[in-house]
């Protein structure tokens, strides 16, 4: 595996078939394999490998990708200690750049630049798309990534969007190799419905790239203000 991953639940109806994998090759980590032999579950997890977990995205998975506007970013170090972050943009963008290759910017931040910070150690990474909207289903992708200039990004794929809105201008992009592409079951997934702040605003209200700290939440858990 190359990040903390979920594969609770019954697949969906069957994924496109893929390349055959190497020869004695499992998908998951040594770990997940060992308890799937202590509580019984190798026979249904080989099932969930063989037939939902690809090595690439397929058409149905980089349509879903194509209209996400958030995701949840896992990421960790050399010595594993782990990070787990949301991302948010306009529809698509997180970038289909081929069937093995996604791309997503990143925008200015508190400057931190902790998941930034992991990839430079660590490459592995996993991101997981929810679709709470419409189709109440979830996307895993894992792989590793890179962090790449805008510049650079652009000389290969000249077609990405500019974004006019200052917030969202990249100030790099995260390419990422697809290693796993598989399904986040519908069982748990709330229902949810869009809730349009400011009607008439392409923004949606939100205030991109702010450094107004009202604005961005506050001390909203006092932190700050040294609240026991």
């Amino acid at each position: 595996m190359t990040a903390a991953t979920n594969r609770r639940g019954p697949a969906a109806e069957p994924a496109e078939p893929s390349e055959p994998l190497p020869p004695g090759h499992r998908p998951g980590s040594d770990g997940e394999h060992l308890l799937q032999q202590r509580l019984g579950t190798s026979d249904r997890a080989d099932r969930f490998y063989g037939d939902q977990v690809l090595p690439h995205v397929n058409a149905r998975m980089r349509e879903f990708v194509a209209r996400q506007e958030m995701f949840f970013l896992a990421t960790a170090d050399r010595r594993g200690e782990c990070d787990s972050t949301f991302r948010a943009g306009p529809p698509g963008f997180l970038r289909v750049l081929d069937d093995r290759t996604l791309a997503y910017p990143e925008y200015r931040g508190n400057g931190v630049l902790a998941s930034l910070g992991n990839i430079e150690e660590n490459p592995h990474i996993g991101i997981l798309m929810i679709d709470f909207f419409r189709d109440r289903i979830g996307l895993h992708i894992n792989g590793r990534a890179r962090v790449v200039d805008d510049t650079a990004l652009r000389a290969g794929h000249p077609g990405l969007p500019v974004d006019d809105v200052p917030g969202r201008r990249a100030v790099v992009w995260v390419e990422v190799t697809v290693e796993e592409a598989y399904i986040h079951c519908a069982k748990h997934i709330p229902h949810l419905r869009k809730v349009t702040r400011d009607p008439g605003r392409e923004d949606d209200g939100r205030a991109w790239g702010t450094d107004d700290t009202r604005r961005k939440g506050g001390d909203f858990f006092g932190a700050a203000a040294g609240t026991p």
